[in-house]
């Protein structure tokens, strides 16, 4: 078994939310410029850094920044830094910026949203991505849920920050 370590961002503050209790405008999810939580686990003032040096000091590898909305730049790119090459970043990424977050010390970067655009997988968006960075620094978020009050049916792949299905 191999521990994989995450730093949660949501407006540059390390948390763990309670899934899918992220919400903000669904229609502009990866340019909106603010987002609510409705429940926390964790919450820390500790920056995303500390964390970082933590799981490098530990020798740790394998593990993920994930900014959870907008406002988590600056604390995804010190954890970057802390731990070159160390952490995984997504949330938000694109092929206008996936290079840009591997030039801050991200392992790979990690897609969700982008790729499945509008409901279906954009293969022009994936292979555009694959051409730019190469498949070995990307990684495929399948992030899956069941629909809300539905505890037996199949599971969906969502979007958006769990808004989407």
């Amino acid at each position: 078994m191999k521990f994989r370590p995450c730093i949660d961002l949501h407006s540059g503050q390390v948390k763990q939310i309670v899934g899918s209790t992220l919400s903000d405008d669904k229609q502009n999810a990866l340019t909106a410029t603010q987002s609510s939580v409705e429940a926390e686990n964790f919450s820390t003032d500790k920056p995303a850094s500390d964390f970082a040096v933590m799981y490098k000091d530990d020798g740790l590898t394998g593990g993920h920044v994930i900014m959870l909305g907008p406002g988590n730049q600056d604390a995804a790119k010190s954890a970057l830094e802390a731990y070159p090459q160390g952490l995984q970043i997504g949330g938000g990424i694109t092929s206008s910026n996936a290079s840009e977050w591997l030039s801050y010390g991200a392992s790979h970067v990690i897609v969700t949203s982008f790729v499945f655009h509008n409901g279906q997988i954009d293969f022009d968006r994936l292979n555009g991505l694959v051409d730019q960075i190469g498949k070995d620094r990307l990684v495929l978020d399948l992030s899956c849920r069941r629909k809300v009050g539905d505890t037996t049916g199949p599971y969906f792949v969502v979007t958006d920050r769990w808004q989407t299905y």
